[in-house]
């Protein structure tokens, strides 16, 4: 491992997630059914998110999914303020079902953003599903449909998030002890 960051306690294990994830796709699906769904991951941090919620999903809904990759954060541990989308998605989603997926909301300045620029795209609905929330963290008050855990205001890596890149393969959710090499 890199020098400047070592995993702390576990906060989240993964049967916890496992657990939550299963019972967030049966949410979503139950008012979901009928119609199509376009999951939108947010990258890289919702991959892994998104992939075990969609695979949890009945066959018989229509899922398709898409992916954007906005930053307010760079490779340093804390939001310089400015988002910026990196990737847009390719799919157009006026009079669609869609569902934005991200890993993790603190000031809400990211989602907000987010939410704005997709509903002048004018979706038929536009929902959120979160993984993390560190709400004492918002700024921006930002409605979210689907929450998985709400955690304190620590520094979080595994299962998709990540410290300067690495970590994201871990598969529980764990603090952070030491950043001080890469905070910058």
């Amino acid at each position: 491992m890199e020098s400047g960051y070592k995993t702390g306690k576990v906060l989240i294990s993964a049967r916890e997630i496992q657990n939550r994830v299963d019972a967030l796709a049966d949410k979503i699906a139950s008012g979901t059914r009928g119609r199509e769904l376009l999951v939108v991951g947010i990258l890289n941090g919702a991959v892994i998110f998104l992939s075990d919620l969609v695979r949890r999903m009945p066959l018989e809904l229509d899922v398709k999914i898409d992916f954007m990759s906005i930053s307010s954060y760079g490779n340093a541990v804390k939001s310089s303020g400015v988002v910026r989308i990196l990737k847009d998605i390719g799919s157009d989603i006026a009079g669609k079902d869609v569902l934005i997926v991200e890993d993790i909301i603190d000031t809400g300045l990211t989602l907000s953003y987010l939410l704005n620029i997709l509903n002048a795209r004018r979706p038929a609905s536009l929902r959120t599903c979160v993984l993390l929330d560190k709400s004492e963290k918002r700024e921006i008050p930002v409605t979210i449909d689907y929450c998985g855990f709400s955690i304190p205001d620590v520094f979080v890596v595994g299962y998709g998030l990540d410290c300067g890149g690495s970590l994201r393969h871990l598969s529980d959710i764990h603090a952070l002890d030491a950043i001080d090499a890469i905070d910058g």
